[in-house]
């Protein structure tokens, strides 16, 4: 039998945190909501990472869009992925809709209007404030992964990098890279293998063609200058509310490869260029990546294996990673097994192998005396989760069936106009929204190829002047030659002896 007391204490105590926290809502069961059993999330824990899954529908957004506000107002900044391009409202407050205002009654819970600082960014042709990075940013074992090559292919890769710092000829963009490839087999051949050995035209060839590949799916747009500072992402603004710094992805959906590309860069240089923060009282930044299920399907594995290295050793950075997606199953076991919270929608049992799902789904939560999580789980609605998280110790709470609180902001998108204004007023727009193409490795490599070709072309024309001056010296001694001949053969003729001999006889006479 069901023991109210029981419920609340245990839920109360629980979800109880002594610092600053984030309100999500009020346990329920069987449909009751109990406002003295809130669910809080100690904002301390929020860089052990977290999961937020359910079906289509069932308010997966809304939570994400709750969570990501909440953290800014608490001073913590946010980079979302938004693949739906839905999370834009984030900058505008709430309309305060009537059955907003119902929900908050039943939470007992005082309900805030409010908008978030946001900014748009875009690593493709959306409009916002463009992130890219060089070519040598990413380095030869990074890049390696992403265009999937074979050992033999990334020892070329290294060797390349090698030449480029040795000549000091920069890698910005890939255009330089495939000028330095084709460089390295053709005009510089014997450069090559006389300071670092044969390079195969095979080999070479099968790099570039996996570089138009990842060209052909937008990086063109990505690699380049200026470099996005990650630095850019923590910013606050004067109320000292953390920035939401939303990517727009809704075009890159069918492009896995250009968005494995941004996501092995970011992490790498989030990893590498935060300082160690140990535990501390609230995340530094926290990622949201929407339709995480995208990513792990059609993904590479070396984007697979970096975001599984990076999960277990990013939080020591302040950083924390959060999924949203359908299933906990669309999510590698690795990664799942590093989320300290997780927030479940409901999901749909529609076939054998959606049941088959759900069971599973059910094991990746704790047990509960008070919830059947098989059945609570088809049976939550819409702005309602299983919910479990870690307490400021680092142990699990409880599962709780939560009444979700709903976004202090709009839950519906910007306008067109709206959103073009909000991307003008950008400061972020002048820093990095101007193309730069300073003289590197393609320029440079050009230059000296043309050079190469002037000389050879000058040496050519100098062998043709003297090869025809030879054949003109030639002909001419040739020429004299004949005429002698011809004189002598007229001067020996039995005609002419006759002739001379006959007149000389006359002479005597």
């Amino acid at each position: 039998m069901f023991n109210k007391q029981h419920f609340t204490e245990l839920l109360s105590s629980g979800y109880q945190t002594k610092g600053e926290f984030i309100y999500l809502g009020a346990a329920m069961h069987q449909g009751e909501v109990y406002p003295e059993a809130a669910v809080k999330i100690p904002l301390k824990t929020l860089n052990r990472h977290g999961l937020i899954a359910g079906a289509t529908g069932t308010g997966k957004s809304k939570t994400l869009q709750i969570l990501a506000e909440n953290l800014s107002k608490k001073g913590v900044p946010v980079l979302l992925m938004d693949v739906k391009g839905d999370m834009s409202g984030l900058f505008k407050p709430s309309a305060g809709e009537a059955f907003i205002l119902s929900r908050h009654d039943k939470l007992n819970f005082p309900f805030e209007a409010t908008g978030s600082p946001v900014e748009i960014l875009s690593l493709s042709e959306e409009n916002g404030v463009r992130l890219r990075a060089t070519v040598t940013e990413f380095g030869p074992v990074l890049l390696s992964r992403i265009l999937e090559l074979s050992p033999a292919q990334s020892g070329i890769m290294s060797v390349i990098f090698k030449y480029c710092d040795d000549k000091h000829l920069p890698l910005l963009d890939l255009k330089d890279l495939k000028k330095i490839l084709q460089y390295s087999t053709e005009d510089g051949k014997e450069e090559f293998e006389k300071s670092y050995g044969r390079i195969s035209a095979a080999s070479t060839g099968a790099i570039l063609r996996n570089i138009v590949t990842l060209e052909q799916q937008g990086a063109y747009l990505f690699f380049g200058e200026r470099s996005f500072e990650v630095e850019d992402l923590l910013r606050k603004n004067s109320d000292g509310r953390g920035y939401i710094n939303i990517l727009r992805l809704t075009d890159i959906q069918d492009r896995p490869k250009l968005f494995s590309t941004f996501m092995l860069s970011l992490l790498a240089e989030i990893y590498n260029s935060f300082p160690e923060q140990g535990d501390s009282d609230k995340p530094r930044l926290v990622l949201f990546i929407d339709e995480a299920h995208l990513i792990f399907d059609q993904a590479s594995d070396a984007l697979l294996n970096q975001i599984e290295s990076i999960v277990k050793l990013i939080r020591s950075k302040g950083v924390g990673l959060f999924f949203v997606t359908q299933n906990p199953a669309d999510v590698p076991a690795d990664v799942l097994g590093q989320l300290g919270l997780k927030v479940q929608h409901a999901l749909r049992a529609f076939t054998a192998k959606d049941r088959k799902a759900i069971k599973l789904a059910a094991e990746n939560y704790p047990v509960s005396d008070f919830y059947d999580t098989k059945d609570e789980l088809t049976t939550l609605g819409i702005g309602e989760a299983l919910v479990t998280a870690l307490d400021e110790k680092g142990r699990p709470t409880p599962l709780a069936a939560t009444m979700l609180r709903a976004p202090m902001s709009r839950m519906d998108i910007l306008s067109e106009e709206e959103l073009q204004d909000l991307i003008d007023n950008s400061t972020l727009k002048e820093k990095y929204n101007h193309n730069i193409d300073r003289e590197s490795a393609y320029e440079i490599l050009t230059q000296k190829i043309e050079r190469a070709d002037r000389e050879r072309a000058k040496e050519k024309a100098e062998e043709e002047r003297k090869k025809i001056e030879k054949t003109s010296s030639r002909r001419r001694t040739s020429s004299a030659g004949d005429s002698q001949k011809a004189v002598i053969k007229v001067l020996t003729s039995a005609t002419f002896i006759r002739g001379v001999m006959g007149v000389l006889n006359k002479l005597l006479k």
